[in-house]
């Protein structure tokens, strides 16, 4: 990600991100919070790094204090000119200073401090010598739900990105695919998903034939052939917000078990999405598609989780799989998508965008769960 994600977001909504994070690390026994640059950096202050390298960019969180940008004195005009940094106190260091003892002076309290996942090791190490009393948490491990509840305009985001790639969708499903590469198909989807304002697209996978039955397959020089179920999984960032959709075509006119397959994951998709309520666990989404799949005999191919958080990434807390009780909470963005995965043969996936609502869940992919024919 380069730049500042475009966002509708003022100076108040940042700070009353700030303000929430900061009970949050509160309420969790942390010191505080140290939010290297990357989503959690976005999201708390609308501020992405042109470049993010060996100098230490690091947003300090402390309850009872005001939040602090520390900054490269280089990068402090860039900074000076987030959405959210009139909320923020900058405090820049110049090469050859130690951005570390400037951190340090601002974490009064030592103990146990929540850092980003994404914060670079040569910046954690940095903070350790400094502070050696200190101790540091996983941010996504501490505070899981930091970002997982989105707000009535962060939902209207998520909806226009799922719209956009909705319309991608019925817009390849047009393209002739016999005889193209996977590549070419890949390269059209990006296309289209920038045509519909993706500022970033993220992955296009394209799995035909056999490749179909590799999940996270990277589409190839494969030749697409009449009979091939293709699996189509993309998404990306539009306005900041992500998109992610995944459906299964079939070149030509499928077998008989091929329509079976895709109704088995059509109707364990369905039944993963009716599971979602407030206050069910996470795992319960998972454990409904899975037993549809588990019942018609394809259980050992089902082979990850049934859903990923979604938000200023593709992929986010929380995770709807086994052994995760975190409730569902009203404004939770996830997918759901179930598959088989039938080695050396062909895979099918369907994939929605569910937000929880109060009483109940809302698809935010609209198109067709059916299994659709192309050239």
């Amino acid at each position: 990600m380069t730049g500042t994600a475009p966002a509708p977001f003022a100076a108040d909504d940042y700070r009353a991100r700030m303000a929430r994070a900061t009970r949050a690390a509160a309420d969790a026994g942390l010191a505080g919070l140290l939010v290297a640059p990357g989503p959690d950096m976005v999201w708390l202050t609308g501020y992405a790094p042109t470049a993010v390298t060996e100098r230490l960019t690091l947003l300090v969180l402390v309850p009872g204090q005001d939040p602090v940008l520390v900054v490269p004195a280089l990068e402090a005009p860039d900074a000076a000119q987030a959405p959210g940094a009139p909320a923020l106190a900058l405090r820049d260091w110049t090469d050859g200073k130690d951005p570390y003892a400037l951190t340090a002076a601002l974490l009064e309290h030592r103990g146990r401090f929540g850092v980003s996942d994404n914060a670079w090791a040569l910046h954690l190490l940095g903070l350790q010598q400094t502070l050696p009393d200190a101790a540091y948490a996983s941010l996504t491990t501490a505070l899981p739900m930091l970002r997982a509840v989105k707000d009535a305009a962060e939902l209207e985001l998520m909806a226009a990105a799922a719209a956009a790639a909705d319309a991608t969708f019925e817009e390849i499903r047009d393209v002739t695919f016999s005889g193209r590469r996977e590549s070419e198909i890949g390269a059209e989807l990006a296309r289209l998903l920038r045509r519909f304002g993706h500022s970033q697209v993220d992955f296009t996978i394209v799995g035909s034939g056999p490749n179909g039955a590799n999940p996270h397959h990277e589409m190839g020089d494969r030749v697409i052939e009449r009979g091939d179920m293709v699996v189509l999984d993309f998404g990306g960032l539009k306005d900041g917000y992500g998109s992610d959709t995944t459906r299964t075509v079939h070149v030509g006119e499928p077998t008989d078990e091929e329509r079976r397959v895709h109704d088995v994951v059509r109707e364990a998709q369905e039944a993963g999405f009716r599971a979602v309520r407030p206050g069910v666990a996470c795992q319960e989404v998972d454990r409904a598609a899975r037993a549809v799949i588990r019942d018609a005999g394809y259980g050992e191919y089902f082979i990850h989780r049934t859903g990923h958080g979604i938000g200023v990434t593709t992929h986010e807390p929380p995770y709807m799989i086994e052994g995760e009780e975190q409730a569902l909470v009203p404004g939770m963005c996830f997918s759901v998508e179930p598959g088989v995965y039938l080695p050396g043969r062909f895979g099918v996936r369907i994939e929605d965008i569910v937000t929880v609502t109060e009483d109940g869940g809302r698809r935010l992919n609209d198109t067709t769960r059916e299994l659709v024919t192309v050239d």
